[in-house]
């Protein structure tokens, strides 16, 4: 899912509108910012499905940012790595 970040309700729900219009599945919600706890201030965020290309430039239309964040990969486990140095025995 894309996301696209507005500060204006109207902005966010125009970007809505045009997605909605061309297809796409669009969701409106509010973005917290770190330690606020009042909806006053936070910014409108458009989660969608359509292409990240389709919103970007919504985005740039509309003067919000396109928020790329990805989810962070996996956790591989760690490493079985040797205590000691291997012994090689050369041929004399």
């Amino acid at each position: 899912m894309s996301r696209g970040i507005f500060f204006s309700e109207d902005d966010a729900r125009t970007a809505i509108a045009r997605l909605r219009r061309e297809g796409y599945d669009a969701d409106l919600g509010r973005d917290r910012l770190a330690g606020e706890d009042d909806d006053e201030d936070h910014p409108w965020a458009v989660t969608t499905d359509a292409p990240d290309i389709v919103l970007e430039l919504l985005v740039d239309d509309l003067d919000g940012w396109f928020d790329d964040e990805q989810p962070a990969p996996p956790r591989l486990p760690p490493l079985d790595l040797p205590t000691a140095p291997k012994r090689v025995k050369r041929p004399q």
